[in-house]
């Protein structure tokens, strides 16, 4: 699972770009209990989501025609050799790296297929300051149209290990799916955080049929998590539903539209 000892290609930081960051604080803090705080003096568009006083997330203003959506970040040594790596294995870079005053460095990379992410070069500021806890990201997920691809493109990138899981299928005589699980390089098991899934681009409507990355966060008691997540507003998309040797877990959207799953592992 993610720890927060970042090494190279870890997830180490998330941010949510809506349009309305008041309903955005009411919804997080009702489902985790998450309180906010703003960044800098009376700056109430952007801040940081707080769970027992720790940073477990991000909030921000939403860019002009963006969908409201997770970003996951990873750990990355160097940005501006990064941002070259990207454009020469296929991608493109929509932000190039830039000085987060002395935190550290930001960029966004787009992978082949499409799919959205953020890379984050540690300065005072490694990342998160709690994972894999009640209401904190524990894992990231990959859906893509091109899973091969996408596994070389991110082994170029961060060197990551891959496993293939076999999946069922959803219905008697499917053929059955590939789950890949991703983990740092040369890592022992535990440290695997995340995974990707291809899936046709009918199953990536969200995003209008491009490949979108999400985020799971922990949680103690899945069906009371997605009771609250109903209540304030969002939807429960699939599940819950027990996935053996995983947990019970169910996968939701915020009232913006933005996709992500909670996960009570099992013990």
């Amino acid at each position: 699972m993610i720890t927060t000892d970042y090494s190279v290609g870890s997830p180490c930081w998330l941010d949510l770009g809506v349009r309305d960051s008041a309903a955005a604080k009411r919804f997080y803090g009702g489902v985790f209990g998450w309180t906010f705080q703003p960044f800098g003096s009376g700056e109430e568009e952007f801040g940081f989501f707080k769970s027992d006083g720790k940073t477990v997330a991000a909030l921000g203003p939403l860019d002009e025609g963006a969908r409201s959506s997770w970003m996951i970040y990873f750990s990355t040594p160097d940005l501006d050799a990064a941002a070259q790596q990207v454009r020469q294995a296929g991608g493109s870079v929509r932000v190039d790296p830039f000085d987060v005053n002395d935190q550290g460095r930001m960029a966004q990379f787009t992978d082949p297929q499409g799919g959205q992410f953020a890379a984050w070069q540690p300065g005072k500021t490694a990342g998160l300051e709690t994972v894999d806890e009640p209401g904190a990201l524990m894992w990231v997920e990959l859906y893509t149209t091109d899973s091969e691809r996408a596994k070389e493109f991110y082994e170029t990138l961060y060197g990551w290990d891959y496993t293939d899981m076999p999946m069922p299928g959803d219905e008697p005589g499917d053929e059955p799916g590939t789950y890949t699980i991703i983990g740092p390089s040369g890592a022992p098991q535990e440290r695997m955080h995340g995974g990707l899934m291809q899936v046709p681009p009918d199953a990536l409507a969200l995003a209008g049929g491009t490949p979108f990355w999400h985020p799971v966060f922990h949680t103690n008691d899945c069906d009371a998590t997605i009771a609250k997540v109903t209540e304030l507003g969002g939807k429960v998309v699939m599940g819950p539903e027990d996935a053996e040797g995983v947990g019970r877990m169910a996968v939701c959207l915020d009232p913006f539209g933005a996709d992500f799953v909670v996960l009570r592992p099992s013990m």
